[in-house]
């Protein structure tokens, strides 16, 4: 009996060390900036926390040889920003505020306290982007309900469901470079 439980021991010690096939960076920059205006003195404190992390990947192993090297892997970089002002904290992962095209239209897209909300310039009416759990965002507008997601260039892509033809539709707003 001791020694299945002395094998048991060994054997979850031995599967936590062997999950360590990533590696992992991490940077956290902060900024204090005073402001003195007519309103008195304003203390903002912008946090920058910026995560790496690469999985490792093996080359082929070669004959005769103890060591494997390794091969080049995607790093999957994540900035999350928290920003103080007076005691009042934001948590903002990336600002993708900008303009995007669709369709030939201009819109803008602003973040605002609990996301972000998308115009035409010209049109007063909103859509408003709300961050899901899994990095995902609501799209809702008065005529329809979505779910969109910014890709790895920056541009914001929505999926509708259309229930006439039992399909997802797929809109894609094109990020302005400035």
């Amino acid at each position: 009996m001791k020694a299945i439980v002395i094998s048991m021991l060994a054997l979850l010690l031995s599967i936590n060390s062997q999950a360590q096939n990533t590696n992992k960076k991490s940077e956290v920059k902060t900024t204090t900036t005073t402001v003195k205006d007519s309103d008195g003195v304003k203390k903002i404190v912008k946090t920058e926390e910026t995560k790496e992390t690469q999985k490792i990947k093996l080359e082929q192993e070669k004959n005769n040889t103890l060591n494997i090297p390794t091969k080049p892997s995607q790093v999957d970089v994540t900035t999350k920003t928290q920003v103080s002002v007076d005691g009042v904290t934001k948590f903002v992962d990336v600002d993708r505020s900008a303009y995007y095209t669709y369709n030939g239209q201009k819109y803008q897209v602003a973040i605002d306290n609990s996301g972000y909300t998308m115009t035409l310039p010209d049109v007063n009416e909103k859509t408003i982007l709300r961050r899901t759990s899994n990095n995902n965002y609501i799209f809702k507008n008065k005529d329809k309900l979505s779910v969109g997601y910014f890709d790895t260039e920056g541009n914001l892509v929505v999926e509708t469901y259309d229930e006439k033809t039992d399909t997802v539709v797929l809109e894609k707003y094109i990020v302005v470079k400035p």
